[in-house]
């Protein structure tokens, strides 16, 4: 079985295309971004400190960025979780928060993705707290 790490790190292509189904927001046929695990941590990683982003909002501006309507929103909570659980296993590897992908700017306690977590909410609550961001 993989590691969380090892299926961030694969070496799968983003896609545009248009989207096949009406859903969270996307209507079937707008030009949709299917995002890799890799770009969304990169998209993570590029928000400075102390600064958050809702999901919404962040499959927005990838859209954006890819010339794109939308994001799939399936495919983003997929990543979205593996994007945290692989900085997790880098955090149990180093026990330096500040090193991993800061994806608590991102999840908070009203994303979905938080309730799967192996590890729970407290850690991502406790680093938004440290970065001063809400706990919503």
């Amino acid at each position: 079985m993989k590691t969380w790490t090892e299926k961030l790190n694969t070496d799968d292509q983003h896609e545009v295309k248009p989207a096949p189904i009406s859903i969270a927001g996307m209507k079937a046929g707008e030009i949709m971004l299917v995002p890799t695990a890799r770009q969304i941590d990169d998209f993570i990683r590029a928000l400075p400190k102390g600064a958050e982003m809702d999901v919404r909002t962040m499959r927005r501006a990838m859209a954006k960025e890819h010339s794109a309507q939308v994001t799939c929103p399936i495919t983003t909570g997929f990543h979205l979780r593996t994007v945290a659980e692989a900085a997790y296993e880098a955090y149990q590897r180093t026990g330096d928060a500040e090193a991993i992908t800061p994806f608590w700017r991102v999840v908070n306690v009203r994303t979905p993705t938080i309730t799967k977590l192996s590890f729970g909410a407290a850690f991502v609550l406790e680093q938004r707290r440290r970065e001063g961001l809400s706990d919503a």
